[in-house]
């Protein structure tokens, strides 16, 4: 596996040299880093929700023009920066050549205890600027619970805490009401 060259990427070029990789970067500030993620592995219990927010959301938006990704695609940030969330759910028209998705509406981080600062915090508010981004869930592995963050207006967001296995979270700009697997036990 080559190393990342510390200089400086555009978009482009990062791609072009993601393809040779073994491992899913990011591009930050210029630079290609390994998600936080990948640098502490992943839990049984965060690999199991993953699939269960995957597959649950396959079911419910099949036939439609939304779909979840899994973190094989990244997420353009407006400041340049490519972020690579554990689920998107897209909803545009993408060639199968790409490695972004080109509209992402609802973005889904999987909190693990070793990246649930990062996730919560940095990633949350560059998710954000995504325009087209209308919802971003944090899904906790340790207790059945989402924090869900709703855009209201163009630079405005609402956050709601949904607790317990029958919790459901309305996301309107994919599907009327949703029912988030957030159990692991699955």
């Amino acid at each position: 596996m080559a190393e990342p060259n510390l200089q400086r990427m555009s978009e482009g070029e990062f791609f072009a040299w993601q393809e040779g990789q073994d491992r899913l970067y990011e591009l930050v500030d210029g630079l290609p880093v390994l998600p936080l993620k990948m640098v502490t592995g992943a839990s049984q219990a965060h690999d199991r929700t993953v699939v269960n927010i995957i597959s649950a959301l396959h079911r419910q938006l099949r036939g439609g023009p939304c779909r979840p990704t899994t973190d094989d695609l990244a997420v353009r940030i407006p400041s340049g920066n490519l972020r690579r969330p554990d689920v998107t759910v897209e909803c545009g028209q993408a060639a199968r050549r790409d490695m972004a998705v080109r509209d992402p509406r609802v973005v889904i981080e999987v909190l693990s205890p070793s990246t649930m600062s990062f996730d919560r915090f940095k990633k949350v508010l560059e998710y954000q600027t995504v325009p087209t981004v209308t919802h971003v869930l944090l899904v906790d592995t340790e207790a059945p619970r989402v924090d869900v963050l709703a855009r209201t207006g163009t630079e405005a967001w609402t956050s709601a805490r949904y607790e317990g296995l029958d919790a459901k979270i309305d996301l309107p700009t994919i599907a009327p009401c949703w029912r988030l697997p957030t159990s692991s036990r699955d």
